[in-house]
Parts: C-alpha cells; sequence; structure tokens
C-alpha cells in the first residue's frame, strides 16, 4: 500500500522544499524566511491531505471505490436538471485530463530529482543525469506489460525504508536545530504572506507540491480500503514526511548555502551514493503507481463512453485490477521524454506540475460540496463551513500556479485542453450517433409484431446482434434479412451498459426477457472498472433456462461509416475528429472478447 498510495506524496522532499525557497534566494536566505515556508507546507499537509481527503473526501466513496470519475458519478445521481449533470460532467472530465497531465509530469520529475543527487554525490556525474534518467524512464514504460505483480511484491518494503529513511534523516538534523520544531505555529506562515504579499502568492505554487500525490489517497480507496490508508497516513507517512521538512528547514538554518539541494545533503558523504540509489527506487514506484492509475482512469473513460474503446489487457489471472493499455503507455513514454529532454532539470519542471495538481483539487472539492449536501444529506451551514475553506485554499494554490504558465505551467493545460476536446468530441458524437438511430431504425415491438406474417425462413442457429439501442431493431439484422433473407432459429439482442459504479454485482450482470419464440433481449451490466467479457457472460444464460452453444453462435455487428448530414449537428473539424477515434477505436469483437472467427459484419452509413 504504500508505495501505491503514497509514493508521489513521498517523493515531495526531493525537490518542494528547495522549490518554495528559490523565489527569495536572490539575496540569500532568512531564518523567519525558512521557517515561514515550513509552516506554510506543514500546514498545507495538514488541511489539504489530512483534513479534506483523510478525513473528509476518503468519506465520499463510491461502493468502496474513490477517484475523481467515482466522485462524479456519486454526484451525477443527484444533480437536478440537465445542465446541472452537464456541468457535473465537464467538472470530471475537467479532473481526468488533468489527472492524465499528472501522469505525465510525475515520472519525470520524480526521476530527475533523484537522478540529481548524483552531482551532490559527486560533481562527476552530473553529465549522466539526462541520459540516466531516460534510461530509466524508457525501461519502466517497457516493462509495463508484464503488469505490476512481480514488482508488487518489493514496493512495500523499499518504501517502508524510504519512509523511514525520510524521518530518520530528519530526526537526526532536527535534533541539532531544536528551533525549527517552532515552524509547526502557524503564526509563522501569517508573518510570511503578509510581509511578501505578492511574492508569497508567488509561492504557494511550490509549496503545493509538497501535496501532490494527495489524490491517490482517494483514488486507490478501492484496492485498500478507507481505514488503512487513515491510519497509515496518520501514524507513519505524515510524521516521517513532517520530520524530513522540518530536517531539511534546520540545515538551512545552519548552512544556508545547503539550498543546493538540502535534502541529499542531510545524508553523510559517504551515504549520499546510497541515498541516491534508494531515492532512484523509490521515484521509480511513485512513477509507477501513477501510471497504473492512468491506466485505471483510461479504462474507465472507456466505460463511461468519454473515449473510444482502447486495447485492455489483463495482466494478473486473480486481481481485476491490473492492467496494461498500451496506447495509453506509449503515450505517456512519450510525453514523459520529451518534458525531460525539454525541461533538463527539476526546477524547471516544478513550474509545470503544480497546475494539474491543483486543478484536480479545484475539481474534487467542487464535486465533494455537491455530493456531501445531497447525497449525504449534510445542512448548507455544514457543508459551508467545512469545504469552502479548503476550496479557497486549492483556489489560491491553483492561481498561484496559473502566473507559472509561461515558465511550463502551459504543459499541463495543454495537454488538459487536448484530452478535454477528445473526450468532449467523442461524447458528443456517441450521443448523437445514438439519437440518429433511434430516428432511422424501426422500433422492436413492431418487429415482433409484423414478424409471425412475414413468413421469414428461419435457419439453424444461433445469431447474437449486440445493439446499443434496447428497444430499437438492430441495423445488422434489418440489413441480414434484406440480403440474406433468414432469420436464426434463436436470437439474442445483447445490449452492454456501462454503470456509474465501479463492479456490477452478479446478482444484477445479467437480465434476460423472452420477446417471441426463440427471441431473447440480454442486457448485461458492467461497472466502470471492469471489463466486458460477452461470450462467458452468454454462456452463463443457461442458468437463466436459455440454452447457449458457444460454437454454434454467430455474432452480428454493425460497421458504421459516419457521412455529414446536411444539416450538420457537429462543426467540420468536430466531425473529422470523431471520425477519426472511430476509426481507430479497438474493434468491438476484441474489446469484448468476442471470437473473430465467429462475427458477420454488416455496413451501415450514419449522417450526423
Amino acid at each position: 500500500m504504500l508505495g501505491v498510495v503514497y509514493g508521489d506524496i513521498g517523493t515531495s522532499p526531493l525537490y518542494a522544499f528547495r522549490a518554495a525557497l528559490l523565489h527569495f534566494s536572490a539575496d540569500g536566505i532568512e531564518r523567519w524566511e525558512v521557517l515561514g515556508i515550513l509552516s506554510l507546507i506543514i500546514w498545507s499537509l495538514i488541511l489539504t491531505v489530512t483534513v479534506k481527503y483523510v478525513i473528509f473526501i476518503l468519506r465520499a466513496d463510491n461502493r468502496g471505490e474513490g477517484g475523481i470519475l467515482a466522485l462524479m458519478a456519486l454526484a451525477q445521481r443527484v444533480a437536478r436538471g440537465d445542465r446541472s449533470r452537464g456541468f457535473v460532467m465537464l467538472l470530471g472530465i475537467a479532473g481526468a485530463c488533468l489527472f492524465f497531465g499528472d501522469g505525465v509530469i510525475t515520472p519525470a520529475i520524480s526521476v530527475l530529482s533523484a537522478m540529481e543527487g548524483l552531482k551532490v554525490a559527486s560533481p562527476v556525474f552530473e553529465p549522466l543525469i539526462i541520459p540516466g534518467s531516460v534510461v530509466i524512464l524508457v525501461a519502466l514504460f517497457l516493462v509495463q506489460f508484464r503488469g505490476t505483480g512481480s514488482m508488487g511484491a518489493i514496493f512495500g518494503p523499499v518504501m517502508a525504508l524510504w519512509f523511514g529513511t525520510l524521518g530518520l534523516l530528519g530526526f537526526i538534523e532536527l535534533v541539532q536545530e531544536p528551533e525549527v520544531l517552532t515552524a509547526i505555529s502557524p503564526h509563522h506562515a501569517v508573518t510570511f504572506c503578509l510581509h511578501y504579499h505578492l511574492a508569497a502568492f508567488i509561492a504557494f505554487g511550490s509549496v503545493v507540491l509538497a501535496v501532490t500525490g494527495a489524490e491517490a489517497l482517494y483514488a486507490d480507496m478501492g484496492h485498500f480500503g478507507r481505514k488503512p490508508i487513515q491510519v497509515a497516513w496518520m501514524s507513519f507517512v505524515l510524521p516521517a514526511l513532517t520530520l524530513n521538512y522540518l530536517g531539511q528547514g534546520a540545515l538551512l538554518l545552519g548552512d544556508p548555502a545547503a539550498l543546493e539541494n538540502p535534502f541529499f545533503l542531510l545524508a553523510p558523504e559517504f551515504l549520499r551514493l546510497p541515498l541516491v540509489v534508494l531515492a532512484t527506487a523509490a521515484t521509480i514506484i511513485a512513477s509507477q503507481s501513477m501510471i497504473s492509475g492512468a491506466f485505471s482512469i483510461a479504462r474507465q473513460c472507456v466505460q463511461l463512453g468519454f473515449l473510444p474503446r482502447l486495447v485492455v489487457r489483463h495482466t494478473s489471472e486473480t486481481a481485476e485490477g491490473q492492467i496494461y493499455l498500451p496506447q495509453i503507455n506509449f503515450a505517456l513514454l512519450a510525453g514523459v521524454l520529451v518534458l525531460v529532454l525539454s525541461f533538463h532539470t527539476s526546477d524547471n519542471l516544478a513550474a509545470a506540475y503544480g497546475i494539474a495538481v491543483t486543478g484536480t483539487f479545484v475539481c474534487t472539492s467542487g464535486l465533494a460540496i455537491l455530493v456531501f449536501r445531497r447525497q449525504f444529506g449534510w445542512p448548507a451551514p455544514l457543508v459551508a463551513l467545512v469545504f469552502l475553506p479548503l476550496l479557497l485554499i486549492d483556489l489560491a494554490f491553483f492561481l498561484s500556479n496559473v502566473l507559472k504558465i509561461p515558465e511550463g505551467g502551459y504543459v499541463p493545460l495543454v495537454l488538459g485542453a487536448a484530452l478535454f476536446t477528445l473526450m468532449h468530441t467523442w461524447k458528443r458524437g456517441r450521443d448523437l450517433l445514438f439519437s440518429r438511430f433511434r430516428q432511422d431504425s424501426l422500433p422492436l415491438k413492431s418487429f415482433l409484431a409484423r414478424l409471425p406474417q412475414s413468413r421469414t425462413i428461419r435457419v439453424p442457429g444461433i445469431a447474437v446482434f449486440m445493439t446499443g439501442q434496447a428497444d430499437y431493431v438492430p441495423g445488422a439484422l434489418l440489413h441480414n434479412l434484406k440480403h440474406n433473407k433468414v432469420l436464426h432459429e434463436r436470437v439474442l439482442f445483447v445490449t452492454v451498459l456501462n454503470e456509474d459504479v465501479p463492479q456490477t454485482g452478479a446478482d444484477r450482470r445479467r437480465e434476460v426477457s423472452e420477446l417471441a419464440a426463440g427471441i431473447h433481449r440480454v442486457i448485461l451490466r458492467y461497472g466502470f472498472q471492469e471489463s466486458p467479457n460477452i461470450p462467458r457472460d452468454l454462456e452463463a444464460l443457461r442458468e437463466d433456462g436459455v440454452a447457449f452453444e458457444p460454437m454454434q453462435a454467430s455474432y452480428f455487428l454493425g460497421r458504421e461509416t459516419l457521412v455529414a448530414a446536411v444539416v450538420p449537428k457537429m462543426s467540420h473539424w468536430r466531425q473529422w475528429l470523431f471520425t477519426l477515434m472511430s476509426r481507430n477505436a479497438v474493434p468491438a469483437t476484441e474489446f469484448f472478447r468476442i471470437p473473430s472467427d465467429r462475427v458477420v459484419e454488416l455496413g451501415v452509413r450514419v449522417a450526423i
């Protein structure tokens, strides 16, 4: 759990404290400035992570699952009206897009900051920082297809050693400068802000680096449960982080020149190279947790209808959550390498990092206000008392990072905007497509009423027609009747519904109803963390009294060819983008795990 949940926030001491102090280093660092920044970091950990996430947000679970999309699903249930639901959807998509931006930047900044310890150990190693970082990152992404199962066994021990080392190094240093303990008092943070005004506000953009990874506490709740995450944070992770930041502050109080790299200079000279090795291992684990999170979020986006079908490969025979998405993996790798080769140092990347994290914080707070007010029935004054101050803190962090857009903050914004455009275009296009199907299709009731008089020839076998509209006749069936003039003895109309819950229980997986002799409607429900397997679930129809022989089944799918309508409902560029995404979507046979040798595809032209 330590590696998956706390990997990102656990590696923040490598760069957060130094990045915040660099804003005020031009004329030297004074003691009260060190104490002020320390106080801001400690109280950010207390308010943003402990109070907001650990105490409150972790309560908002969607059947045990957390994360921005799970929270969005909760909020959509209680949103009133299409406009409110649309706004909630936009917040959820925005948060997911920024999470992907975070997933690109985290591996780059984490591995770079660890490798920069080489030049602290010896200046001779400085030319190896960039090449070494590239080699580590490429290797990390290339082994993703093997899954995290083999690596997971060492995640916990390595991160336990890492947090233990953080706390020990900090404790040894603060014993020599006990004055640094006064930074726990918030008056140092207040004094610092009152003195510097705008400069302090700008420094918030670096202070927030200390709480990056807070979203992972919520996103990984489904894997480990609320209580273990809360206990681990309060009893081990928070004390270790606090001790390390205090230790770095104590070091700077005694030696301001240590600002060069206060983290690695905490260690004795003979231990710095081993500390670089340990830090590199910790950053690899932190990167791995973000990559795995990006895979999970991408699958959720597909299941919720925000992205086209993607290749999803399961890397474990027992763990449903261990998946590998090759398209997402190589997109992340390309983005990470571009960042490393463009920004060169973790200090430069720090400007790009914060805006993705703080944007997700703001989206989470906005959705939480709606969920706690309407889903949990909290009184409006209580919701305002708890969440408005937290939202104001998130907005302060976000706006301070907006000031860093010219320095690199544009990176997650560009990534987020591009992903938002893709997701919104796909969602809009699919809605228009289904609307067009409903207009052009024959209602199922009318078809069944005419069937006895039609004298249609029934041939042996089972025909499975996949349809997204359960109440309308699939276009593939009409084309089959038109060209082949036959209907199979047994017909299954199969509709897959993606629900806003993580997983659908076995009791709700299938809904079967007999429409006519030998004709059944089958509705299969899947949660947003599940991968559909149509043949497996159709075989289970025997439990419902419907005979299904896999070797007798033929699957009929419609392949849509999109063309522009006379009066198009999407702009030309969005039509082009939607068509491009449709063409590159994973075939339904692969996504639904349908045997390719049992599939019949019939083309359909659809104007939108």
